[in-house]
């Protein structure tokens, strides 16, 4: 069915309602009109790495850590297995009449924000600092997600709109100022890629303001931008209790009929919340007219319509048997795999249990369900810890000694005990092993939304870049041992790992790797499979020199704009092997291929594998422009691509630069043309001093002269 066709339907069964009926249906908990043959419907379902707060599900690794794979095929493939699940549970519940919260086909995912700060809480739902990389993946699991036949499969949802990235303790009050330049060069990218490309069929607005005006009741971001400018067809729901904000926290409006009014008038269809119940108050009152009620009203049973909701579908025989399958765990599995990330190995790694007798698993993460699953979470049939994980894999090769260590951020493990009452233990396993495997990291009670899940401080935000001090005082106990040690870092954000790097001979960031994420760590830990992530983040040194958390402007943030070293650059990560681009050669494509008058530009790279163990590895372009004054201060992402290659192999891949990575962005927000000469750099890592430090290569640069 057409857009078109969808709406004519919905425009059809619109007008056979009453005006309240039809404003009872712009509510997220959308009820009944028995009459019309209408069910209840419930607009409110999550997925940001599977069917989430549904029951079972298939659990991916945290959105921040697909992110670390690079890879947008496996995007696409993560998308498409939650429609299918997603199908399959709205096929099971809807036969049982249960239409209850977060059992429907519209789910608000995938998040979009930019990752500008490593404070923020949220941060681990995105795919990172980086605007053409979360642009890139967001299409691939938007179009995953919704499929590609007759019927919508899913319904996604691009969040949140915009220039969301904390803090969360002021969102509902918070006033996000944000340059033209900034907005159009760092904010709104995805989004638009997700409108234009991945015709994404739900926006969510933010909760705070942007430069004065309400995300959720902006002219300018909902009509001007996303209307407007990007065409965008679909409909546009509420941060859940945003609007309530307009009179309570923002004070831009003196009611709740305002509030809705306000809302409504700038073209927010949906409110998650209650503040929809005044809507009719509003129209009462002159605020809102029968017509504004009606096309919101039209805009949502349009995507009812898409998605088959009225008639029968290919989708209505997905079995619920496809939920949690093995090919959807495999899945699971192949993305936690890709998604780890190397930052240090001295040999230590791979490890041969044929040549150890005794393994230490210690920290408060080893054996924790909660750092495999992030925020945001569905339910899975298992769940494997890192500790179970290498407990599988060596069976009875190995003995495997565990200690909890410390608490994840308490000074004891046990109320009645002294501080510190596991360090001992921990001491005694790490003299008794032939090789320590440390976990330690945060999880949602540490990071993550304000008011979701309990967080223990700074509404979800960090303070800091450091690791609770029980955990500092954990890593120095085992350090102190002299004793060899692969520390395991489970968290969503950049932590300082200046002392793990200093003190211990592996260092790997496992993120929050879902249900499978103890056996895809166990086998990259033993060999079965190369670490292959990239940091999707820059970890920092400190936050000395950072801009004020409440500053948006990108001045000094994300690896385009910083000034100093990096600890550990956006882009980098270590395999097994050793891959090197050692050639690239640009071709200008016409001018007139994309439209645009700027040509796309197609880099062939030769890409070999100079060590003893196949690996993938991500190839990765950066651009830089030579002559014009507008581009970021250091070369950008501008494409990248995933590759396999076996060891001694040499193999060719080409990479298409587009026309828009030769724009640059003016200080009013104009996207114009930039100059006529650029640096393109091919490598598997940034272009950047810190990264040819830490791999000992340089990137393959090459000239691009219009």
């Amino acid at each position: 069915m057409t857009r078109e066709e969808a709406r004519q339907k919905a425009k059809e069964l619109v007008g056979r309602m009453t005006l309240e009926e039809r404003a009872g249906q712009l509510r997220y908990d959308a009820p009944a009109i028995e009459r019309l043959g209408i069910p209840a419907y419930n607009w409110w379902g999550e997925s940001l790495h599977g069917v989430a707060r549904a029951g079972m599900a298939t659990v991916f690794p945290q959105a921040i850590g697909m992110a670390a794979t690079f890879d947008e095929e496996l995007l696409n493939k993560v998308g498409d297995c939650i429609a299918t699940e997603g199908r399959a549970k709205y096929n099971a519940y809807s036969a049982h009449e249960d239409r209850d919260i977060y059992k429907g086909l519209t789910f608000w995912a995938p998040n979009v924000n930019i990752f500008r700060d490593p404070r923020w809480g949220r941060g681990h739902e995105t795919y990172g600092e980086d605007p053409y990389l979360t642009s890139r993946l967001g299409v691939s699991y938007v179009k995953g997600l919704q499929g590609e036949g007759e019927t919508m499969k899913a319904a996604a949802c691009a969040k949140h709109f915009a220039v969301h990235s904390g803090p969360e303790a002021l969102r509902h009050e918070f006033n996000a100022e944000a340059t033209a330049k900034d907005m159009e060069e760092t904010y709104l990218p995805a989004f638009e890629a997700l409108v234009e490309e991945g015709q994404v069929e739900a926006v969510m607005g933010a909760y705070n303001r942007v430069n004065g005006e309400p995300c959720c009741g902006s002219k300018t971001l909902i009509q001007d931008t996303l209307r407007g400018k990007w065409n965008f067809k679909g409909h546009f729901v509420s941060d859940c209790w945003a609007i309530r904000d307009f009179h309570e926290h923002h004070m831009v409006t003196s009611s709740a009929a305002e509030s809705a009014a306000m809302a409504l008038n700038a073209g927010c269809d949906l409110n998650c919340g209650n503040t929809y119940l005044h809507v009719l108050n509003a129209y009462q009152q002159g605020l809102i007219t029968e017509e504004t009620i009606t096309e919101a009203a039209v805009r949502l049973f349009t995507t009812r319509y898409l998605l088959g909701l009225f008639d029968a579908n290919e989708y209505d025989a997905i079995p619920y048997e496809t939920v949690e399958c093995e090919a959807h765990l495999a899945l699971a599995r192949q993305a936690a795999e890709e998604s780890i990330v190397l930052l240090k190995n001295d040999g230590i790694l791979p490890l041969d249990p044929g040549k150890l007798k005794t393994i230490g698993v210690i920290g408060p993460n080893a054996n924790s369900r909660k750092a495999l699953i992030g925020n945001y979470h569905g339910t899975a049939s298992r769940y494997i810890t890192v500790a179970e994980g290498i407990q599988n894999y060596v069976k009875d090769q190995a003995r495997v000694l565990c200690s909890e260590g410390c608490s994840l951020f308490e000074d004891r493990t046990e109320s009645l005990a002294y501080a510190g009452d596991r360090l001992a233990e921990a001491r005694i396993i790490a003299e008794h092993s032939d090789v320590v495997v440390l976990c330690m990291g945060l999880d949602e009670t540490l990071e993550g939304e304000e008011g979701d899940t309990g967080n223990s401080y700074a509404s979800g935000d960090k303070l800091d870049l450091q690791l609770p001090k029980c955990q500092r005082d954990l890593m120095q106990a085992v350090a102190e041992t002299g004793k060899p040690v692969i520390f395991c870092l489970m968290a969503g954000s950049a932590i300082d790992l200046r002392y793990a790097s200093e003190r211990f001979n592996a260092v790997l960031q496992l993120w929050y790797p879902g249900a499978e994420g103890g056996r895809s760590a166990a086998d990259v830990l033993f060999g079965e499979v190369s670490p292959s992530g990239k940091l999707p983040v820059t970890f920092y040194e400190d936050l000395a020199q950072f801009p004020e958390f409440t500053d948006y402007h990108m001045e000094g943030r994300t690896y385009r704009y910083m000034e100093g070293k990096a600890q550990y650059p956006f882009g980098f990560g270590l395999t097994y092997g050793k891959v090197a681009v050692t050639a690239a050669e640009a071709a200008i494509g016409a001018r007139d291929e994309n439209g645009s008058g700027i040509p796309d530009v197609r880099i062939r790279v030769t890409v070999e594998n100079q060590g003893d163990f196949d690996t993938d590895d991500v190839v990765q372009l950066y651009i830089k422009c030579r002559d014009c004054e507008y581009a970021p201060k250091n070369p950008a992402l501008c494409a990248f691509r995933r590759v396999h290659v076996r060891a001694k192999e040499t193999l060719e891949t080409e990479l298409t630069v587009r026309a828009k990575a030769f724009t640059v962005v003016k200080e009013d927000g104009e996207r114009i043309r930039g100059g006529s000469r650029y640096d393109i750099y091919a490598g598997t890592m940034q272009p950047d001093a810190r990264s040819s430090e830490l791999t000992g290569m340089e990137p393959v640069k090459v000239e691009v002269i219009f």
